[in-house]
C-alpha cells in the first residue's frame, strides 16, 4: 500500500472521529448532560445495587410465583414469533424478488414489514393497549406484529441470497409456482429462516418483559408489582431469573443454530 493511500486514510480516520467527538459533544450540549458528573455517580449507583439487590431467604419464597409468571413470558414469546413466522414466509415470498408473483404484492408485503418493523414494539403494546386493554392478547399482539415486519424483511433477504440456478431449472422444466417454492426455494432458505426464528425468540423474551410492564402481564407486571412496593430483594430475583432464563435460550438457540447450519 502506497504512503499516499495510508495518509489518506488517515486524514478520513481523523475526519470521521472529529465529526463523531462533535456530535456527541453536541448531543451532550442540547440534553444538559455532563460526562463527568454521570462519571462520577456510577460508584454511588454500584454502591446502591450491592446494598439493595440481594436474593434474600424471604424473596426466595416469591420463587413459584416468578417462575410461573416467567413460563408464561416464554410461551406467549414463543408464540407470538412462531405465528408471525408463519405470516412472515408467505408475505416474504410474495416481497422477494426471486418469488415475487407483481410488482404490486411485492411493494405490498415490504410496506406492511416496514411499517410493523420500524414502530417499536413498545409502542405497539401502546397502541393496542387502547383496544384491547390490559391482558395477555395484547401483549401477544405487540410481539407478534413486531416480529413480522423483523422476520419478514429478514426472510425476503433470505431468499434473495438462495441460488437461482434450481429455480431457473424447475421453470424451465415447466413446473408450477407453488412446486419451485417447495422444492427450490424453501429447502435452501429454510436453515437460515429457522435460525432468525431462533433469534426473534431470543429478542423477543426480553422485549416481553417490558411489553409486560405495560399490558399488565408475564414477568414484567411481577418486575413493575415488586419495584413500585420497593420490595427490591425481589426484584434481583425476578431480574436474576431473567437474565437465566434469557441464557439457556440462547444456548439452546446456539446448538441448533449449529446443527442445521
Amino acid at each position: 500500500m502506497s504512503e499516499k493511500v495510508m495518509q489518506k486514510r488517515k486524514w478520513q480516520t481523523t475526519i470521521a472521529l472529529s465529526i463523531i467527538i462533535a456530535i456527541t459533544y453536541l448531543s451532550a450540549a442540547i440534553t444538559n448532560f455532563n460526562f463527568i458528573d454521570g462519571l462520577a455517580a456510577f460508584p454511588a449507583a454500584i454502591g446502591w445495587m450491592f446494598s439493595h439487590l440481594l436474593i434474600t431467604q424471604e424473596s426466595l419464597e416469591k420463587l413459584p410465583t416468578i417462575l410461573g409468571k416467567l413460563n408464561e413470558t416464554i410461551f406467549m414469546s414463543i408464540a407470538a414469533t412462531t405465528t408471525a413466522a408463519v405470516v412472515s414466509i408467505f408475505l416474504s415470498l410474495m416481497g422477494s424478488k426471486t418469488t415475487s408473483v407483481n410488482g404490486f404484492l411485492s411493494t405490498f408485503a415490504r410496506f406492511i414489514a416496514s411499517v410493523s418493523r420500524n414502530i417499536p414494539v413498545v409502542a405497539w403494546a401502546l397502541i393496542l393497549l387502547l383496544s384491547f386493554g390490559q391482558n395477555s392478547i395484547t401483549g401477544y399482539l405487540a410481539l407478534f406484529v413486531g416480529t413480522v415486519g423483523f422476520l419478514t424483511r429478514a426472510f425476503i433477504e433470505s431468499i434473495d441470497e438462495a441460488s437461482h440456478s434450481a429455480v431457473e431449472a424447475l421453470t424451465a422444466t415447466g413446473a408450477t409456482y407453488f412446486h419451485i417454492v417447495n422444492k427450490a426455494v424453501l429447502p435452501q432458505s429454510l436453515p437460515q429462516m429457522i435460525s432468525w426464528i431462533l433469534f426473534m425468540i431470543e429478542t423477543n423474551i426480553r422485549s416481553a418483559t417490558l411489553v409486560g410492564i405495560l399490558t399488565g402481564t408475564g414477568i414484567g407486571y411481577i418486575f413493575d408489582m415488586y419495584y413500585k412496593s420497593m420490595n427490591y430483594n425481589a426484584v434481583a430475583l425476578v431480574t436474576f431469573s431473567i437474565v437465566i432464563a434469557v441464557i439457556i435460550i440462547e444456548l439452546i438457540s446456539n446448538y441448533i443454530r449449529k446443527v442445521i447450519m
